[in-house]
C-alpha cells in the first residue's frame, strides 16, 4: 500500500500531523505526577505532534493548565482542541448542554489554556436533557464572537451531525473507533465524504488484547501491536486523526511512530477482517 498522508487540514485551514495526543492520561494529582506529565507534553511537540485534545472535565479543568504549563507561549503550528458540555460530579459522567453552562465552561477553558482563542472548541456529549439546535447555538455564539475557531462534536450519529451543520460548519466529530469497534462507520463515512475530521477515542483498546490476532501480525510487521492499530487507522481514512492516550514518553515515541509503519494490502485486509463481525 502506498504511505499514508501524514498532514490533514483542520477545518481547511489549520494544518495538523494525523496522530496527535489524547491529554486525559497525563495527570496533575502529585507533583510528580505533574512533572511527568508536563515532561510528556514537551516531548510530543519535540517529536512534531502538532495536535494535542483536551477537555474540562479532564480533573476539572487541571488537565488545561498542565498543558498551559508545559508549552504556553504555544508553537505556531500546535493546535490544541478542547471539549465543554460533560461534567463528572462525583466520578460520574454527566452531559451539560444549557447554553449558558456552555458558554461558561468556554471562557473558563481559555483562562486556564493562557488562550485568546480556542482554535477547537468540542461539545463533549450531546444533553437530551436541552434541544440540540440550542447547544450548538451557544457553540456559533462562541464562533462568531471570535472566542472559538472551529467547532467539533463528540460522540453523536449522522443524523445529528447533519442537523449541526445546518447551524454552523462542523470540522470534526469524536467517536469511539477502533479495529474491534467500528458502531461509528457511517459517521465515519459521513466525514470522509464532507472533508470532516474523524478523531477515533479509544482507537488503541481492545484490539490489542494480549494473544490476539493482532499480535501475530504486529510480530510479523516487526512493530507493536499499537503500532499496527494506529496504521491501520491512518490508512482506514485519510480523515481519521487518532489521539492515542498515554503517560509514557516511551509509548508517545512509539505510537507517534505508526505513522512510518509500511503496510501492504494483504497486511490492511487482514487487519480490516478482524473487525467484519
Amino acid at each position: 500500500m502506498p504511505a499514508v498522508e501524514t498532514t490533514l487540514r483542520l477545518g481547511g485551514d489549520l494544518p495538523v500531523h494525523r496522530l496527535g495526543l489524547g491529554a486525559m492520561r497525563l495527570h496533575s494529582g502529585t507533583r510528580a505526577e505533574r512533572a511527568a506529565s508536563i515532561g510528556t507534553a514537551r516531548r510530543a511537540v519535540e517529536i512534531g505532534v502538532t495536535f494535542i485534545d483536551t477537555a474540562d472535565a479532564y480533573e476539572l479543568g487541571l488537565n488545561e493548565e498542565m498543558l498551559a504549563e508545559a508549552l504556553h507561549p504555544y508553537p505556531g503550528d500546535l493546535v490544541i482542541a478542547t471539549k465543554g458540555g460533560h461534567a463528572r460530579p462525583g466520578g460520574a459522567w454527566v452531559p451539560l448542554g444549557r447554553p449558558e453552562y456552555l458558554r461558561q465552561q468556554a471562557e473558563l477553558s481559555l483562562r486556564r489554556l493562557r488562550a485568546d482563542r480556542i482554535d477547537l472548541y468540542q461539545l463533549h456529549r450531546v444533553d437530551p436533557k436541552v434541544p440540540f439546535a440550542e447547544q450548538i447555538g451557544a457553540l456559533r455564539q462562541l464562533r462568531d464572537e471570535g472566542k472559538v475557531r472551529h467547532i467539533g462534536l463528540s460522540q453523536v450519529s449522522v443524523a445529528q451531525l447533519v442537523e449541526a451543520q445546518r447551524i454552523v460548519p462542523i470540522v470534526s466529530v469524536q467517536n469511539r473507533y477502533n479495529l474491534t469497534d467500528r458502531a461509528s462507520e457511517d459517521v465515519l463515512e459521513h466525514c470522509a465524504a464532507h472533508g470532516i475530521a474523524f478523531i477515533p477515542w479509544l482507537p488503541i483498546k481492545p484490539s490489542v488484547a494480549p494473544g490476539g490476532p493482532l499480535a501475530a501480525i504486529a510480530a510479523r510487521l516487526g512493530a507493536t501491536p499499537a503500532q499496527v492499530a494506529l496504521s491501520w487507522l491512518l490508512h482506514r481514512s485519510p480523515v481519521m486523526l487518532p489521539i492515542p492516550g498515554t503517560s509514557s514518553t516511551r509509548h508517545l515515541e512509539e505510537n507517534f511512530a505508526a505513522a512510518e509503519l509500511e503496510m501492504s494490502t494483504e497486511d490492511y485486509s487482514g487487519l480490516d477482517a478482524l473487525g467484519a463481525d
